[in-house]
């Protein structure tokens, strides 16, 4: 775990100074300290957010093949046999086929 802890404080340097060269620009450009510090907190949220997705998935198990193949094959087995109507049920009509109109009384 201290080596996660000192591989994040490593990319946090270049991250800092990018930090500290955009606010540079945003203060010599525009002036104006309101829209450096929204760009600094946006920054800092983007840095803690992106270290915090790489700290997860490296401590996330890896999932081993042969559970995956089985929960496919499971999932197979359950949809590949789904309860079919009855078309001879009773009280249900028969299809008919296609053919000539039946003559209804007029």
């Amino acid at each position: 775990m201290r080596d996660v802890i000192r591989s994040g404080k490593a990319a946090a340097r270049p991250a800092l100074l990018l930090l500290l060269l955009l606010v540079e620009v945003v203060l010599v450009d525009t002036g104006s300290l309101a829209s450096a510090v929204a760009l600094a907190a946006t920054a800092a949220a983007g840095s803690a957010l992106a270290a915090c997705s790489v700290i997860a998935a490296r401590c996330a198990p890896a999932v081993p093949r042969t559970r995956v193949r089985t929960a496919i094959r499971d999932r197979e087995m359950r949809t590949a046999f789904l309860p079919q109507r009855d078309p001879d049920a009773r009280g249900r009509r028969r299809p008919r086929a296609p053919g000539r109109p039946v003559l209804t009384a007029a």
